[in-house]
């Protein structure tokens, strides 16, 4: 059985500029996901249907519920201290 095993990013304090990349990762994260949908035959429904290629969340990132942002902006911030932990720096030019 697959066990799911993450690199420990727990402990990992993100600097306040780079925590700010966070909404803007997010946003980015979604704008990459309905491009990928929208090419593979998904339109706006008002209710996710696999079968029906539909989905409510082929809006514009700004639109979504809260919870469909929490959920790119966890993508985000993991994507960013595993960065850090794995010993890179983000620096801003």
């Amino acid at each position: 059985m697959y066990k799911p095993n993450p690199i420990d990013t727990s402990k990992i304090e993100l600097p306040r500029e780079i925590a700010e990349l966070t909404e803007e990762i997010a946003k980015n994260v979604h704008e990459n996901w309905a491009l990928s949908r929208i090419n593979e035959g998904w339109t706006l429904g008002d209710e996710r249907d696999d079968k029906k290629k539909t989905t409510p969340c082929l809006v514009p990132y700004e639109d979504l519920p809260e919870i469909e942002k929490e959920y790119d902006r966890n993508t985000a911030m993991n994507t960013l201290k595993l960065i850090i932990k794995l010993g890179y720096k983000i620096e801003k030019e």
